[in-house]
Protein backbone atom coordinates (compact mmCIF):
# COMPACT_ATOMS: atom_id res chain seq x y z
CA UNK A 1 0.00 0.00 0.00
CA UNK A 2 3.05 2.62 0.79
CA UNK A 3 4.83 1.78 -1.46
CA UNK A 4 1.46 2.34 -4.34
CA UNK A 5 0.94 5.29 -2.41
CA UNK A 6 4.98 6.74 -3.53
CA UNK A 7 4.60 5.27 -6.61
CA UNK A 8 1.47 7.84 -7.37
CA UNK A 9 3.47 11.02 -5.66
CA UNK A 10 6.43 10.19 -8.19
CA UNK A 11 4.01 10.26 -10.99
CA UNK A 12 2.05 13.04 -10.07
CA UNK A 13 4.91 15.01 -9.03
CA UNK A 14 6.85 14.30 -13.01
CA UNK A 15 3.69 15.06 -14.33
CA UNK A 16 3.61 18.60 -12.19
CA UNK A 17 7.44 18.90 -13.31
CA UNK A 18 6.75 18.53 -17.14
CA UNK A 19 4.11 20.87 -17.03
CA UNK A 20 6.20 22.92 -15.17
CA UNK A 21 9.40 23.08 -17.66
CA UNK A 22 6.91 23.21 -19.68
CA UNK A 23 5.42 26.79 -18.76
CA UNK A 24 9.12 27.75 -17.67
CA UNK A 25 10.08 26.90 -21.74
CA UNK A 26 7.64 29.30 -22.75
CA UNK A 27 7.35 31.90 -20.75
CA UNK A 28 11.91 32.21 -21.00
CA UNK A 29 11.87 31.45 -25.03
CA UNK A 30 12.75 34.99 -27.59
CA UNK A 31 9.32 36.55 -27.78
CA UNK A 32 7.33 35.62 -30.93
CA UNK A 33 6.65 38.55 -33.43
CA UNK A 34 3.81 40.04 -32.16
CA UNK A 35 3.37 38.45 -29.23
CA UNK A 36 4.16 40.80 -25.88
CA UNK A 37 5.89 39.54 -23.09
CA UNK A 38 2.58 39.20 -20.70
CA UNK A 39 1.30 37.68 -23.45
CA UNK A 40 3.95 34.96 -23.60
CA UNK A 41 3.65 34.78 -19.57
CA UNK A 42 -0.10 34.59 -19.96
CA UNK A 43 0.32 31.05 -22.90
CA UNK A 44 2.94 30.26 -20.28
CA UNK A 45 0.28 29.71 -17.73
CA UNK A 46 -2.14 28.29 -20.44
CA UNK A 47 0.35 25.23 -21.07
CA UNK A 48 0.66 24.88 -17.49
CA UNK A 49 -2.22 24.67 -16.07
CA UNK A 50 -3.39 23.25 -19.28
CA UNK A 51 -1.19 19.96 -18.74
CA UNK A 52 -2.12 19.83 -15.42
CA UNK A 53 -6.07 19.73 -16.44
CA UNK A 54 -5.15 17.27 -19.13
CA UNK A 55 -3.16 14.82 -17.40
CA UNK A 56 -5.60 14.87 -13.99
CA UNK A 57 -1.93 15.52 -12.09
CA UNK A 58 -3.93 17.66 -9.70
CA UNK A 59 -8.11 18.34 -9.06
CA UNK A 60 -9.30 20.29 -12.00
CA UNK A 61 -10.49 22.99 -8.88
CA UNK A 62 -6.68 23.19 -7.31
CA UNK A 63 -4.85 23.66 -10.58
CA UNK A 64 -7.45 26.96 -11.34
CA UNK A 65 -6.32 28.04 -8.12
CA UNK A 66 -2.56 27.87 -9.46
CA UNK A 67 -4.03 30.33 -12.44
CA UNK A 68 -4.04 34.10 -10.61
CA UNK A 69 -0.75 33.20 -8.72
CA UNK A 70 1.16 32.73 -11.88
CA UNK A 71 -0.63 35.37 -13.43
CA UNK A 72 0.31 37.32 -10.80
CA UNK A 73 3.64 36.56 -10.15
CA UNK A 74 4.53 36.61 -13.36
CA UNK A 75 3.27 40.19 -13.52
CA UNK A 76 0.70 39.37 -16.21
CA UNK A 77 -1.43 41.62 -13.89
CA UNK A 78 -0.13 44.03 -11.28
CA UNK A 79 -2.15 42.73 -8.32
CA UNK A 80 -4.15 40.05 -6.90
CA UNK A 81 -7.35 41.66 -7.10
CA UNK A 82 -7.22 41.37 -10.87
CA UNK A 83 -6.36 38.11 -11.29
CA UNK A 84 -8.59 36.91 -9.10
CA UNK A 85 -11.52 39.14 -10.32
CA UNK A 86 -12.98 35.83 -12.56
CA UNK A 87 -13.40 33.92 -9.07
CA UNK A 88 -16.15 36.89 -8.29
CA UNK A 89 -17.57 36.89 -11.67
CA UNK A 90 -21.85 37.50 -11.35
CA UNK A 91 -22.29 34.33 -12.81
CA UNK A 92 -20.14 32.24 -10.65
CA UNK A 93 -23.00 32.79 -8.45
CA UNK A 94 -25.91 31.92 -11.13
CA UNK A 95 -24.13 28.26 -10.77
CA UNK A 96 -23.63 28.25 -7.13
CA UNK A 97 -27.81 29.22 -6.72
CA UNK A 98 -28.28 26.35 -9.54
CA UNK A 99 -26.66 23.71 -7.56
CA UNK A 100 -28.57 24.50 -4.10
CA UNK A 101 -31.39 24.59 -6.35
CA UNK A 102 -30.56 21.63 -7.82
CA UNK A 103 -30.13 19.94 -3.95
CA UNK A 104 -33.58 20.97 -2.70
CA UNK A 105 -35.12 19.24 -5.51
CA UNK A 106 -32.83 15.74 -4.79
CA UNK A 107 -33.52 16.03 -1.08
CA UNK A 108 -37.27 15.52 -1.62
CA UNK A 109 -36.48 13.00 -4.22
CA UNK A 110 -38.97 15.50 -6.85
CA UNK A 111 -36.23 14.42 -9.68
CA UNK A 112 -36.55 10.84 -8.98
CA UNK A 113 -40.38 10.98 -9.01
CA UNK A 114 -40.36 12.61 -12.23
CA UNK A 115 -38.01 10.01 -13.63
CA UNK A 116 -39.99 7.17 -12.28
CA UNK A 117 -43.29 8.45 -13.30
CA UNK A 118 -41.91 9.00 -16.97
CA UNK A 119 -40.80 5.55 -17.25
CA UNK A 120 -44.24 4.05 -15.70
CA UNK A 121 -46.50 5.75 -18.24
CA UNK A 122 -43.99 5.43 -21.46
CA UNK A 123 -41.78 1.97 -21.10
CA UNK A 124 -44.74 -0.27 -22.68
CA UNK A 125 -42.18 -1.63 -25.15
CA UNK A 126 -38.50 -2.32 -24.48
CA UNK A 127 -37.45 0.77 -26.95
CA UNK A 128 -40.07 2.97 -25.14
CA UNK A 129 -38.84 2.03 -22.15
CA UNK A 130 -35.26 2.81 -22.78
CA UNK A 131 -36.70 5.83 -24.44
CA UNK A 132 -38.21 7.05 -21.05
CA UNK A 133 -35.17 6.55 -19.21
CA UNK A 134 -33.09 8.52 -21.95
CA UNK A 135 -36.12 11.13 -21.92
CA UNK A 136 -36.07 11.30 -18.28
CA UNK A 137 -32.45 11.91 -17.98
CA UNK A 138 -31.94 14.20 -20.51
CA UNK A 139 -35.23 16.54 -19.30
CA UNK A 140 -33.51 16.57 -15.27
CA UNK A 141 -30.05 17.28 -16.72
CA UNK A 142 -30.96 20.88 -17.84
CA UNK A 143 -31.36 21.82 -14.20
CA UNK A 144 -29.57 19.39 -12.34
CA UNK A 145 -25.95 18.93 -13.29
CA UNK A 146 -25.87 16.08 -15.59
CA UNK A 147 -23.34 14.17 -13.17
CA UNK A 148 -25.87 14.15 -9.77
CA UNK A 149 -28.43 13.05 -12.59
CA UNK A 150 -27.05 10.23 -14.01
CA UNK A 151 -25.55 9.10 -10.47
CA UNK A 152 -29.09 8.62 -9.57
CA UNK A 153 -30.69 7.72 -12.94
CA UNK A 154 -28.03 5.05 -12.95
CA UNK A 155 -29.34 2.51 -10.03
CA UNK A 156 -32.81 3.31 -11.41
CA UNK A 157 -31.91 2.62 -14.17
CA UNK A 158 -30.23 -1.01 -12.76
CA UNK A 159 -33.13 -1.75 -11.04
CA UNK A 160 -35.77 -1.69 -13.50
CA UNK A 161 -33.42 -3.87 -15.71
CA UNK A 162 -33.20 -6.89 -13.28
CA UNK A 163 -36.84 -7.28 -13.78
CA UNK A 164 -37.18 -6.85 -17.28
CA UNK A 165 -33.86 -9.70 -17.40
CA UNK A 166 -35.29 -11.98 -15.08
CA UNK A 167 -38.39 -12.85 -17.75
CA UNK A 168 -35.48 -14.48 -20.18
CA UNK A 169 -37.75 -13.14 -22.88
CA UNK A 170 -34.90 -13.18 -25.22
CA UNK A 171 -35.81 -12.57 -29.34
CA UNK A 172 -33.00 -13.90 -31.03
CA UNK A 173 -31.75 -11.69 -34.15
CA UNK A 174 -29.64 -11.92 -36.73
CA UNK A 175 -26.89 -9.51 -36.06
CA UNK A 176 -23.88 -11.19 -35.07
CA UNK A 177 -22.09 -9.18 -33.19
CA UNK A 178 -25.68 -8.15 -31.19
CA UNK A 179 -25.69 -11.97 -30.80
CA UNK A 180 -22.20 -11.67 -29.36
CA UNK A 181 -22.86 -9.19 -27.11
CA UNK A 182 -26.18 -11.29 -25.88
CA UNK A 183 -24.81 -14.29 -25.99
CA UNK A 184 -24.79 -15.24 -22.13
CA UNK A 185 -28.28 -13.36 -21.72
CA UNK A 186 -28.71 -13.49 -17.91
CA UNK A 187 -29.65 -17.09 -16.24
CA UNK A 188 -30.40 -16.25 -12.54
CA UNK A 189 -32.67 -12.96 -12.66
CA UNK A 190 -29.44 -10.95 -12.82
CA UNK A 191 -27.95 -7.97 -14.73
CA UNK A 192 -24.06 -8.47 -15.94
CA UNK A 193 -22.02 -11.35 -14.48
CA UNK A 194 -18.59 -11.96 -15.80
CA UNK A 195 -18.79 -11.35 -19.22
CA UNK A 196 -23.18 -11.61 -19.70
CA UNK A 197 -23.91 -8.40 -21.07
CA UNK A 198 -27.11 -7.78 -22.91
CA UNK A 199 -28.48 -5.24 -25.35
CA UNK A 200 -31.43 -4.33 -23.60
CA UNK A 201 -28.85 -3.50 -20.47
CA UNK A 202 -25.95 -1.98 -22.60
CA UNK A 203 -28.49 0.35 -24.52
CA UNK A 204 -30.54 1.58 -21.38
CA UNK A 205 -26.80 2.33 -19.63
CA UNK A 206 -25.50 3.86 -22.67
CA UNK A 207 -28.02 6.19 -23.63
CA UNK A 208 -28.34 7.11 -19.76
CA UNK A 209 -24.96 8.89 -19.69
CA UNK A 210 -25.69 9.99 -23.55
CA UNK A 211 -28.77 11.38 -22.34
CA UNK A 212 -27.17 13.15 -19.54
CA UNK A 213 -24.24 14.87 -21.68
CA UNK A 214 -27.52 15.91 -23.70
CA UNK A 215 -29.68 17.16 -22.05
CA UNK A 216 -27.15 19.37 -20.16
CA UNK A 217 -27.03 21.56 -23.66
CA UNK A 218 -30.40 22.72 -22.95
CA UNK A 219 -29.70 25.30 -20.51
CA UNK A 220 -27.50 27.51 -19.14
CA UNK A 221 -26.77 25.97 -15.91
CA UNK A 222 -27.27 22.60 -17.54
CA UNK A 223 -23.35 21.41 -17.92
CA UNK A 224 -19.91 23.17 -16.39
CA UNK A 225 -19.09 23.77 -20.77
CA UNK A 226 -22.23 26.06 -20.92
CA UNK A 227 -20.95 27.95 -17.74
CA UNK A 228 -17.14 28.04 -18.79
CA UNK A 229 -18.12 29.78 -22.39
CA UNK A 230 -20.97 31.98 -20.68
CA UNK A 231 -18.33 33.70 -18.19
CA UNK A 232 -15.38 33.68 -20.71
CA UNK A 233 -17.77 35.83 -23.19
CA UNK A 234 -19.05 38.22 -20.83
CA UNK A 235 -15.44 38.05 -19.61
CA UNK A 236 -13.29 38.88 -22.46
CA UNK A 237 -16.04 40.32 -24.99
CA UNK A 238 -18.51 41.94 -22.14
CA UNK A 239 -21.54 39.55 -24.11
CA UNK A 240 -24.15 38.02 -21.93
CA UNK A 241 -25.96 34.93 -23.37
CA UNK A 242 -29.74 34.88 -21.87
CA UNK A 243 -30.97 32.54 -20.26
CA UNK A 244 -33.63 32.30 -23.39
CA UNK A 245 -31.26 33.20 -25.37
CA UNK A 246 -29.76 29.75 -25.03
CA UNK A 247 -32.96 28.00 -24.75
CA UNK A 248 -32.93 29.22 -28.81
CA UNK A 249 -29.62 27.18 -29.20
CA UNK A 250 -29.97 24.64 -27.12
CA UNK A 251 -32.96 23.13 -26.87
CA UNK A 252 -32.75 22.47 -31.06
CA UNK A 253 -29.84 21.06 -30.05
CA UNK A 254 -31.52 18.32 -28.22
CA UNK A 255 -34.27 17.84 -29.66
CA UNK A 256 -32.59 16.85 -32.86
CA UNK A 257 -29.78 14.41 -31.38
CA UNK A 258 -31.42 12.87 -28.35
CA UNK A 259 -33.96 10.80 -30.57
CA UNK A 260 -31.17 10.67 -33.43
CA UNK A 261 -29.12 8.72 -30.57
CA UNK A 262 -32.03 6.53 -28.60
CA UNK A 263 -32.58 5.56 -32.50
CA UNK A 264 -28.67 4.41 -33.22
CA UNK A 265 -28.89 2.69 -29.70
CA UNK A 266 -31.92 0.64 -30.05
CA UNK A 267 -32.32 0.09 -33.70
CA UNK A 268 -28.51 -0.11 -35.23
CA UNK A 269 -25.77 -0.91 -32.22
CA UNK A 270 -27.90 -2.48 -29.94
CA UNK A 271 -30.96 -3.35 -30.86
CA UNK A 272 -33.27 -4.64 -27.42
CA UNK A 273 -34.11 -8.62 -27.84
CA UNK A 274 -36.37 -8.26 -25.01
CA UNK A 275 -40.23 -9.46 -25.74
CA UNK A 276 -41.91 -8.10 -22.89
CA UNK A 277 -41.45 -5.16 -20.46
CA UNK A 278 -43.91 -5.58 -18.14
CA UNK A 279 -42.45 -6.60 -15.57
CA UNK A 280 -40.02 -2.98 -15.58
CA UNK A 281 -43.30 -1.06 -15.93
CA UNK A 282 -44.67 -2.33 -12.86
CA UNK A 283 -41.17 -1.80 -11.27
CA UNK A 284 -41.22 1.54 -11.73
CA UNK A 285 -44.70 1.39 -10.48
CA UNK A 286 -43.58 0.14 -7.18
CA UNK A 287 -41.13 2.11 -7.39
CA UNK A 288 -43.00 5.82 -7.81
CA UNK A 289 -45.84 4.12 -4.80
CA UNK A 290 -42.63 3.67 -2.50
CA UNK A 291 -42.23 6.96 -2.66
CA UNK A 292 -45.40 8.23 -1.52
CA UNK A 293 -47.04 11.54 -1.82
CA UNK A 294 -45.09 14.86 -2.31
CA UNK A 295 -45.14 16.47 0.99
CA UNK A 296 -45.92 19.97 1.99
CA UNK A 297 -42.09 21.11 2.02
CA UNK A 298 -41.44 19.42 -1.24
CA UNK A 299 -44.42 20.72 -2.97
CA UNK A 300 -42.63 24.32 -2.28
CA UNK A 301 -39.75 23.28 -3.04
CA UNK A 302 -41.22 23.10 -7.18
CA UNK A 303 -43.34 25.61 -6.87
CA UNK A 304 -39.92 27.52 -5.59
CA UNK A 305 -38.33 25.74 -8.71
CA UNK A 306 -41.09 25.88 -11.08
CA UNK A 307 -41.33 29.81 -10.36
CA UNK A 308 -37.79 30.45 -10.55
CA UNK A 309 -37.69 29.19 -14.13
CA UNK A 310 -40.82 30.59 -15.01
CA UNK A 311 -38.92 34.21 -14.38
CA UNK A 312 -35.81 32.94 -16.48
CA UNK A 313 -38.13 32.52 -19.16
CA UNK A 314 -39.94 35.51 -18.76
CA UNK A 315 -36.90 37.62 -17.64
CA UNK A 316 -35.89 36.97 -21.48
CA UNK A 317 -38.99 38.01 -23.36
CA UNK A 318 -38.38 41.72 -23.01
CA UNK A 319 -38.22 43.27 -26.56
CA UNK A 320 -41.28 40.84 -27.07
CA UNK A 321 -42.90 42.81 -23.95
CA UNK A 322 -41.28 46.21 -24.33
CA UNK A 323 -44.28 47.56 -26.81
CA UNK A 324 -46.82 47.14 -24.00
CA UNK A 325 -45.02 48.36 -20.92
CA UNK A 326 -44.11 51.94 -19.96
CA UNK A 327 -40.55 52.48 -20.27
CA UNK A 328 -39.95 53.45 -16.54
CA UNK A 329 -41.27 49.39 -15.65
CA UNK A 330 -39.32 47.89 -18.77
CA UNK A 331 -36.09 49.51 -17.18
CA UNK A 332 -37.14 48.11 -13.73
CA UNK A 333 -38.31 44.67 -15.11
CA UNK A 334 -35.72 44.04 -17.62
CA UNK A 335 -32.60 46.63 -17.16
CA UNK A 336 -31.87 49.45 -19.13
CA UNK A 337 -29.93 53.07 -18.70
CA UNK A 338 -33.50 54.96 -18.19
CA UNK A 339 -36.14 55.83 -15.00
CA UNK A 340 -37.24 53.36 -13.51
CA UNK A 341 -40.22 53.47 -11.16
CA UNK A 342 -37.99 52.90 -8.22
CA UNK A 343 -37.08 56.78 -8.96
CA UNK A 344 -33.62 56.11 -10.33
CA UNK A 345 -31.49 56.01 -13.79
CA UNK A 346 -30.75 52.63 -14.62
CA UNK A 347 -31.12 49.38 -13.26
CA UNK A 348 -30.10 45.70 -13.90
CA UNK A 349 -33.80 44.55 -13.86
CA UNK A 350 -35.52 42.58 -11.13
CA UNK A 351 -35.88 39.59 -13.71
CA UNK A 352 -32.31 39.66 -14.66
CA UNK A 353 -31.53 35.89 -14.57
CA UNK A 354 -28.39 35.48 -11.89
CA UNK A 355 -30.92 38.17 -9.60
CA UNK A 356 -34.05 35.51 -9.77
CA UNK A 357 -31.60 32.40 -9.43
CA UNK A 358 -29.68 33.80 -6.33
CA UNK A 359 -32.98 35.30 -4.70
CA UNK A 360 -34.67 31.57 -4.93
CA UNK A 361 -32.27 30.56 -2.06
CA UNK A 362 -33.01 32.29 0.82
CA UNK A 363 -36.52 32.09 -0.49
CA UNK A 364 -36.11 28.15 0.25
CA UNK A 365 -35.41 29.11 3.38
CA UNK A 366 -37.96 30.74 4.27
CA UNK A 367 -40.17 28.61 3.20
CA UNK A 368 -38.48 25.91 5.35
CA UNK A 369 -37.35 23.67 2.91
CA UNK A 370 -33.35 23.71 3.16
CA UNK A 371 -30.97 24.17 6.56
CA UNK A 372 -27.45 26.38 5.25
CA UNK A 373 -25.46 22.44 5.78
CA UNK A 374 -27.55 20.96 3.10
CA UNK A 375 -27.38 24.27 0.58
CA UNK A 376 -23.62 23.96 0.89
CA UNK A 377 -23.18 20.79 -0.08
CA UNK A 378 -22.60 21.57 -3.52
CA UNK A 379 -19.86 21.33 -6.05
CA UNK A 380 -17.69 23.91 -5.61
CA UNK A 381 -14.80 22.41 -6.83
CA UNK A 382 -16.26 23.36 -10.39
CA UNK A 383 -17.01 26.86 -9.49
CA UNK A 384 -13.51 27.17 -8.24
CA UNK A 385 -12.72 26.14 -12.26
CA UNK A 386 -15.25 28.11 -13.42
CA UNK A 387 -13.35 31.37 -11.82
CA UNK A 388 -10.11 30.14 -13.38
CA UNK A 389 -11.43 29.75 -16.18
CA UNK A 390 -12.45 33.15 -16.87
CA UNK A 391 -9.27 34.51 -15.38
CA UNK A 392 -7.13 32.63 -17.76
CA UNK A 393 -9.30 33.93 -20.49
CA UNK A 394 -9.18 37.66 -19.27
CA UNK A 395 -5.41 37.11 -19.24
CA UNK A 396 -5.31 35.80 -22.74
CA UNK A 397 -7.51 38.32 -24.31
CA UNK A 398 -5.80 41.28 -22.01
CA UNK A 399 -2.49 40.45 -23.41
CA UNK A 400 -3.46 39.81 -26.89
CA UNK A 401 -2.25 36.17 -27.09
CA UNK A 402 -5.79 34.59 -27.95
CA UNK A 403 -5.45 36.86 -31.04
CA UNK A 404 -1.93 35.49 -31.37
CA UNK A 405 -2.72 32.10 -31.19
CA UNK A 406 -5.76 32.27 -33.62
CA UNK A 407 -3.44 33.71 -36.13
CA UNK A 408 -0.86 31.56 -35.69
CA UNK A 409 -2.21 28.31 -35.37
CA UNK A 410 -5.71 28.91 -37.93
CA UNK A 411 -4.56 31.51 -39.74
CA UNK A 412 -4.27 29.51 -42.98
CA UNK A 413 -7.91 28.07 -42.75
CA UNK A 414 -8.85 31.47 -43.86
CA UNK A 415 -11.82 31.63 -46.55
CA UNK A 416 -12.67 28.11 -46.03
CA UNK A 417 -16.80 27.34 -46.41
CA UNK A 418 -18.69 27.95 -43.36
CA UNK A 419 -19.57 24.41 -43.39
CA UNK A 420 -15.82 23.58 -43.13
CA UNK A 421 -15.22 26.15 -40.45
CA UNK A 422 -17.70 24.39 -37.83
CA UNK A 423 -16.98 20.50 -38.90
CA UNK A 424 -13.08 21.42 -37.96
CA UNK A 425 -14.20 23.20 -34.40
CA UNK A 426 -16.76 20.22 -33.95
CA UNK A 427 -14.41 17.59 -34.86
CA UNK A 428 -11.48 19.50 -32.90
CA UNK A 429 -13.17 19.77 -29.76
CA UNK A 430 -15.10 16.30 -30.04
CA UNK A 431 -11.61 14.80 -30.32
CA UNK A 432 -10.08 16.69 -27.20
CA UNK A 433 -12.68 16.20 -25.34
CA UNK A 434 -12.25 11.93 -25.44
CA UNK A 435 -8.49 13.26 -24.25
CA UNK A 436 -10.03 14.93 -20.97
CA UNK A 437 -12.90 15.93 -19.54
CA UNK A 438 -15.40 18.04 -21.48
CA UNK A 439 -14.96 21.13 -18.37
CA UNK A 440 -11.54 21.26 -19.14
CA UNK A 441 -11.38 21.21 -22.65
CA UNK A 442 -14.01 23.65 -22.79
CA UNK A 443 -11.93 26.44 -20.28
CA UNK A 444 -8.55 25.28 -22.74
CA UNK A 445 -10.01 25.81 -25.61
CA UNK A 446 -13.18 29.03 -25.88
CA UNK A 447 -10.13 31.41 -25.09
CA UNK A 448 -9.00 30.02 -28.41
CA UNK A 449 -12.07 30.27 -30.50
CA UNK A 450 -13.32 33.71 -28.94
CA UNK A 451 -9.69 34.77 -30.28
CA UNK A 452 -10.59 33.34 -34.09
CA UNK A 453 -12.75 35.92 -34.28
CA UNK A 454 -10.65 38.12 -36.45
CA UNK A 455 -9.35 35.04 -38.38
CA UNK A 456 -13.09 34.18 -39.80
CA UNK A 457 -14.77 37.32 -39.50
CA UNK A 458 -14.60 37.73 -43.81
CA UNK A 459 -15.16 33.74 -44.06
CA UNK A 460 -18.72 33.50 -42.16
CA UNK A 461 -19.75 37.05 -42.97
CA UNK A 462 -19.78 38.36 -39.89
CA UNK A 463 -18.07 41.31 -37.66
CA UNK A 464 -14.97 39.87 -35.76
CA UNK A 465 -17.44 39.96 -32.32
CA UNK A 466 -20.36 37.87 -33.51
CA UNK A 467 -18.13 35.18 -35.50
CA UNK A 468 -15.80 34.70 -32.02
CA UNK A 469 -19.17 34.53 -30.42
CA UNK A 470 -20.52 31.99 -32.76
CA UNK A 471 -17.33 30.11 -33.32
CA UNK A 472 -17.25 29.65 -29.29
CA UNK A 473 -20.78 28.76 -28.98
CA UNK A 474 -20.34 26.17 -31.29
CA UNK A 475 -17.01 24.40 -29.29
CA UNK A 476 -18.48 24.40 -26.50
CA UNK A 477 -22.09 22.23 -27.82
CA UNK A 478 -19.61 20.22 -29.20
CA UNK A 479 -17.77 19.66 -26.14
CA UNK A 480 -20.94 17.50 -24.50
CA UNK A 481 -20.70 15.33 -27.33
CA UNK A 482 -17.84 12.98 -26.61
CA UNK A 483 -19.15 9.34 -26.57
CA UNK A 484 -16.19 6.90 -26.92
CA UNK A 485 -14.17 7.20 -23.43
CA UNK A 486 -15.21 7.06 -19.92
CA UNK A 487 -12.87 10.37 -18.90
CA UNK A 488 -14.66 12.27 -21.75
CA UNK A 489 -17.38 13.25 -19.58
CA UNK A 490 -18.42 12.55 -15.62
CA UNK A 491 -21.56 10.65 -17.12
CA UNK A 492 -19.74 8.64 -19.27
CA UNK A 493 -17.06 7.48 -16.02
CA UNK A 494 -20.31 7.04 -14.17
CA UNK A 495 -21.71 4.17 -15.75
CA UNK A 496 -18.62 2.45 -16.88
CA UNK A 497 -18.11 2.46 -13.43
CA UNK A 498 -21.29 0.71 -12.09
CA UNK A 499 -19.81 -2.42 -14.22
CA UNK A 500 -22.77 -3.01 -16.07
CA UNK A 501 -21.15 -2.00 -19.45
CA UNK A 502 -17.23 -2.61 -20.84
CA UNK A 503 -15.36 -0.21 -22.20
CA UNK A 504 -15.84 -1.98 -25.48
CA UNK A 505 -19.35 -1.47 -25.35
CA UNK A 506 -18.97 2.23 -24.74
CA UNK A 507 -15.97 2.58 -27.43
CA UNK A 508 -18.09 0.89 -30.46
CA UNK A 509 -21.30 2.94 -29.73
CA UNK A 510 -19.35 6.52 -28.83
CA UNK A 511 -16.98 5.97 -31.91
CA UNK A 512 -20.24 5.42 -34.59
CA UNK A 513 -21.85 8.40 -32.77
CA UNK A 514 -18.86 10.77 -32.85
CA UNK A 515 -18.59 10.82 -36.01
CA UNK A 516 -22.57 10.76 -36.71
CA UNK A 517 -22.48 13.70 -33.86
CA UNK A 518 -20.13 15.35 -36.12
CA UNK A 519 -21.99 15.37 -39.28
CA UNK A 520 -25.07 16.57 -37.62
CA UNK A 521 -23.88 19.11 -35.39
CA UNK A 522 -22.26 20.61 -38.13
CA UNK A 523 -25.32 20.54 -40.37
CA UNK A 524 -27.26 21.77 -37.06
CA UNK A 525 -25.08 24.53 -35.96
CA UNK A 526 -25.23 25.73 -39.50
CA UNK A 527 -29.13 25.85 -39.83
CA UNK A 528 -29.03 27.67 -36.43
CA UNK A 529 -26.08 30.38 -37.35
CA UNK A 530 -28.53 31.17 -40.47
CA UNK A 531 -32.04 31.51 -38.93
CA UNK A 532 -31.57 31.44 -34.74
CA UNK A 533 -28.01 33.50 -34.36
CA UNK A 534 -28.98 36.96 -36.24
CA UNK A 535 -31.76 37.14 -33.87
CA UNK A 536 -29.89 36.74 -30.59
CA UNK A 537 -26.71 38.76 -31.88
CA UNK A 538 -27.80 41.41 -34.43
Amino acid sequence: MIRGRTTRVQVRLAKFGVAAVGAAAIALAPSPEGLSTAGQYALATMFFAGSLWVTGTLPLAVTALTIPVLLTGTGVYDDMDTALAGFADHLIFLFMAGFMLANAIQKYDIDRRIALYTMAKMGSSPRRLIGAVMLSTAGLSMWVSNTATTAMMTPIAVGVLSQVLSSEDVVAVGDAAADEANAETVADGGLAQEDRFTNMQIAMLLGTAYAASIGGVGTIIGTPPNAVLVGQLNATLGYEIGFVDWLLIGLPVVAVTLPLVWYILTYVLYPPQIADVDEAQEQAYEYLEEEDGLGKRGRRVAAIFAATACLWVVGGLGSFLNPYLPNAWMNTLFGGDGATVLGIDGHQGLLYYVMVGVAAIPALVLADTMEWDELVDIDWGTLLLFGGGISLANALADTGATEWIAKTVFGGLTGTPVVLVIAAVVLLVVFLTEMTSNTATTSIIVPILIGLGGIFAATLGLSEFMTAIFLAVSGTIAASFAFALPVATPPNAIVFGSGYVKQSHMLRAGTILNVLMTGVLTVLIWGLFEFVWPHLLW
